[in-house]
């Protein structure tokens, strides 16, 4: 056999110097940008100098501490106890820690959040401002306050019970009680499944004070702290804050031991069957657990990760074309490896099975899997996976200076809480090639065998009530006989790769002319079909190039009886490949290549969207060509997408979050309008495969009717010769299209209404909304966003804070410019059922307040703030300029021009969203919809 690596190394131009001797016992090469250090008291720090994002940083403080270490009294405080970190701390009492950060532009549950899990408790600060006199000195102060200042008054702790209790409301449905009534099977009866984050209701709504208090003495001390501050900033002057303002924290004496809970091997294979009412589809889970090593890593366990990583790629690819056939008895299924608890991974398949159908489904997906453990891999498919793989490395490589913030962080913890090694990627790579040089096929079977262990399975099944369920006794029946059966054959790699275009005849046109706007810095080139591609080149995000072309009409023109199927344009064009491949062997074609295409009908345009990197640019740019002359559309395809369709339906039949949605569509347009369908048997009837052939040609055969804009670090020499061969090539004609109104109006102008749903666990769903005709303007769009934030502050502080009756309110708004100029705004929220009726009064006080003109200034400044920071930071990612090209070129102003955002913003006022909210609710069309339990 020829060597694999070989291959890949032509493909691909890596380098053909000889690879290293893999020395499995050698530790992995460390990334020495990131900085990490003990203090004394034995807390951790990590820092790490970036400016993907300029004058910011991020900050964590990673706890090693969760919910698995709670006593029985204690089940929800270490999720508790995060909530009240935002709720008082020694140098920021109240919600000083949220004024404090939210002044700068920082916005909760965005930039400033926490989450807690098993194992864990990580607090962020996202994108907080490093050019800010003194604010990098706050922003460590918060963290320190975390780590040893909760204040933990008894007002406080009593106010947020009433939020904890919301949040598992709004949490609870079918699938969250499933999934907790799988977790002694999951965990084998360990502690981890009774610790469920949110804990006992029972518990937070009457725990004593000193039990939370307890809790965080034992538990938030320094030697299961690290903090981590990444951003652009000063390692040296970091490190020297850090110790000044960390090491006077003194370690607690005597501590509790941190155990680490172990889940036990099993012999005999662990089952759980668990139903709901809610629950109208199947899942299958069957996993094998593994044992998780919290020793240094060498390069055995980064080989490991290679050959698990490429096992699944493989697997994976052949279970996708199992379920891209019209017989598939599964909607999909996937091979995974992955975490389960602190010293546990787990390995095995996730399976949709189509209805009434879970035992073939079971079948056919463990046959692939011991297919692959029988017969190994083929060398295309070890190829292809090398070539992905090498193609990771490069595109990394390339943008090594731009990592985002939460991808450093996620290295990070997992250092800190897993001792994973955060590592030198060129170095990684190396290894990695070196890894691939001495590897043999067989290693990778020899591997996937390990893996497929008889002891240590668990099999969960989410069953449906009245379908003949997986049984523990069928499974092991089906697990017997393809093990030991004679049938299996190994699998068949036929796919013989050639390029995208080939006997495709391509008459390369010409650009015949090329004009500079020095407004936005853009080059409008108009090729000789008639085609026009606006081009702007920034290298703001390296090695990283966007494509959107972009056509008015969408929906709007197309007939209401073919609106289903147009819906599905998008879909089965993605299912059914392109030119004279499929989907399956499109991604055997494109592996090793940044390519992602997209094709999109909304209702009023289409578009085709595509990102790549600078090496596959011509690849890109031959997918949209042949998006416009050769899509395909595969009968088979079109037959799993009903499949699919049908199982949707199947699955939404039962779930009250869907029964909400119909019941807003009915109540707004009825039950018989034309563009406002509901999601039924007779919709699904009414998508064709003909329709959607005929809808895709009409609105993509011209390709003379798009605007094509490109941007990214492509160089325009480059790109020229490119857009002569492969857009100016394209058919077009004179056509213009435009768009029409399609816009529905509703039936009533007011629409108040109470509906009772039966559900298991009780909650009141509330959804309001108002709407009326409103000019746009860019000074509306910004005034209409304040309202809308200014609300959300507002509705956070009274029905979350002082009436602990929500977990949140959600306030949206929209001001369109076609085909109305309308503004509107939405409230959605979740609460307990008993205070709905005083929670709705406090929202429409809260809205007539505004419109009175009683607005806190300070909660103004705030919203103004994030939007200048939101404002700042989107200006360093490519889709800033892709927007601003359309934005100047389609939409007639640009979003360079301070006039057009940051003096917009600075001169929001009051009175500007007092007049705005009191035009636009005088004589409104609404609607108040208020969901409840059926008793």
């Amino acid at each position: 056999m020829k060597n694999l690596f070989t291959l890949v190394s032509l493909f691909l131009t890596i380098s053909a110097v000889s690879a290293q001797e893999v020395k499995l016992n050698e530790p992995l090469p460390v990334n020495s940008k990131i900085k990490k250090g003990v203090l004394k008291n034995g807390m951790t720090y990590y820092i790490y100098k970036t400016d993907v994002v300029k004058n910011v940083a991020s900050y964590y403080i990673i706890q090693n501490v969760g919910s698995v270490l709670e006593n029985d009294d204690q089940q929800g405080l270490a999720h508790f106890l995060e909530h009240m970190a935002f709720n008082g701390t020694k140098n920021f009492p109240g919600k000083g820690v949220l004024n404090t950060l939210q002044k700068h532009g920082a916005v909760f549950a965005k930039d400033i959040n926490a989450y807690t899990a098993f194992d864990e408790t990580v607090y962020n600060m996202d994108n907080i401002p490093t050019n800010v006199p003194g604010l990098v000195d706050i922003s460590l102060l918060i963290l320190h306050d975390w780590a040893d200042g909760l204040l933990l008054n008894d007002a406080e702790i009593d106010a947020e019970r009433g939020v904890i209790k919301e949040e598992w409301r709004t949490r609870q449905n079918g699938y969250m009680r499933l999934f907790k009534k799988s977790l002694p099977t999951m965990y084998n009866n360990t502690k981890y499944a009774d610790r469920m984050p949110i804990g006992l209701m029972d518990i937070v709504d009457n725990f004593k004070y000193k039990t939370l208090r307890d809790f965080y003495h034992d538990w938030y001390r320094t030697d299961l702290q690290a903090i981590a501050v990444v951003g652009d900033i000063d390692v040296a002057e970091i490190e020297k804050k850090i110790e000044k303002i960390f090491s006077p924290i003194q370690a607690v004496k005597n501590p509790l031991e941190r155990v680490v809970t172990q889940i036990p091997d099993n012999q005999e294979m662990l089952y759980n069957l668990g139903t709901d009412k809610e629950i109208s589809t199947s899942y299958i889970s069957f996993t094998i657990n593994q044992p998780k090593s919290l020793k240094d890593e060498t390069v055995a366990d980064f080989q490991k990760s290679l050959y698990s990583g490429m096992v699944n790629r493989m697997i994976n690819a052949r279970l996708r074309e199992i379920a891209q056939k019209p017989d598939s008895p599964f909607i999909s299924a996937t091979l995974m490896y992955q975490s389960l608890a602190r010293a546990k991974n787990t390995f095995g398949l996730v399976i949709s099975p189509k209805p009434n159908l879970q035992q073939k489904a079971f079948k056919v997906a463990v046959e692939e899997l011991n297919r692959a453990i029988k017969f190994g891999f083929t060398p295309g498919e070890i190829d292809r996976t090398i070539a992905v793989y090498t193609n990771f490395y490069q595109t990394k490589i390339s943008k090594i200076d731009q990592i985002p913030h939460a991808e450093i962080v996620n290295s990070i913890q997992k250092n800190y809480l897993d001792n994973k090694a955060m590592t030198d990627v060129p170095k990684e790579f190396e290894l990695a090639k070196s890894i691939f040089n001495e590897m043999k096929p067989a290693d990778l079977q020899a591997f996937l065998k390990k893996l497929y262990t008889p002891t240590n399975r668990v099999l969960d099944v989410t069953g449906v009530e009245g379908e003949q369920n997986l049984s523990k006794e069928e499974a092991l029946q089906i697990l017997v006989a393809v093990e030991n059966g004679g049938s299996l054959m190994a699998y068949k790699d036929e796919f013989i790769g050639k390029s995208l275009t080939d006997g495709l005849a391509i008459q390369a046109g010409k650009i015949v002319s090329e004009k500079i706007d020095k407004k936005i810095g853009a080059t409008t080139f108009v090729l000789s079909n008639g085609a026009v591609v606006h081009y702007k080149f920034t290298n703001i995000e390296k090695n990283n190039v966007l494509l959107e072309a972009s056509s008015f009409g969408g929906n709007s023109l197309v007939k209401d009886a073919d609106l289903p199927s147009a819906a599905m344009v998008s879909t089965l064009a993605g299912m059914s490949g392109v030119g004279a491949y499929s989907a399956s062997d499109l991604s055997k074609i494109l592996a090793g290549k940044n390519v992602n295409t997209r094709v999109g009908i909304a209702d009023l345009e289409e578009n085709i969207s595509a990102m790549t990197t600078a090496k596959d640019i011509e690849t890109m740019l031959q997918l949209v060509h042949l998006q416009f002359v050769q899509p395909r559309f595969d009968e088979d395809s079109f037959k799993v997408l009903q499949d699919n369709l049908n199982n949707t339906l199947i699955q939404r039949s039962n779930d009250i979050a869907y029964k909400m949605e119909d019941t807003i569509t009915t109540t707004l347009y009825g039950f018989n309008n034309a563009k406002k369908r509901l999601f039924d048997e007779q919709y699904l009837k009414d998508i064709t495969f003909d329709k959607i052939q005929s809808v895709y040609k009409e609105r993509f055969t011209n390709s003379g009717d798009f605007v094509f804009f490109i941007t990214g670090d492509i160089s325009k020499d480059t790109l020229k010769p490119l857009l002569e061969k492969y857009i100016a090539s394209l058919p077009t004609s004179k056509n213009r299209e435009k768009w029409q109104d399609n816009s529905v109006a509703w039936l009533k102008k007011t629409n108040t209404k109470d509906v009772f749903l039966a559900m298991e666990d009780p909650k009141a769903t509330v959804r309001m909304a108002f709407k009326n005709e409103f000019k746009y303007s860019l000074k509306n769009n910004y005034i209409l966003k304040a309202f809308q934030d200014v609300l959300e502050l507002r509705l956070l502080e009274t029905l979350r804070e002082q009436e602990g009756g929500t977990y949140g309110a959600s306030v949206y708004s929209s001001l369109s410019k076609r085909p109305k100029q309308l503004a509107s705004f939405y409230v959605y929220f979740d609460c307990d059922p008993d205070k709905v009726d005083k929670l709705v009064a406090i929202v429409h006080e809260e809205i007539a307040r505004i419109k009175a003109g009683t607005i806190d200034q300070e909660d103004l400044d705030k919203v103004r703030s994030s939007y200048l920071k939101e404002l700042k930071e989107q200006k360093e990612y490519t889709d800033y300029e892709l927007n601003l090209m359309y934005d100047f070129f389609i939409e007639g102003f640009n979003r360079n021009d301070p006039k057009n955002n940051v003096a917009l913003i600075n001169a929001i006022t009051a009175q500007d969203i007092q007049k705005f909210v009191s035009e636009m609710t005088k004589n409104s069309e609404s609607f108040e919809i208020i969901f409840k339990p059926k008793k």
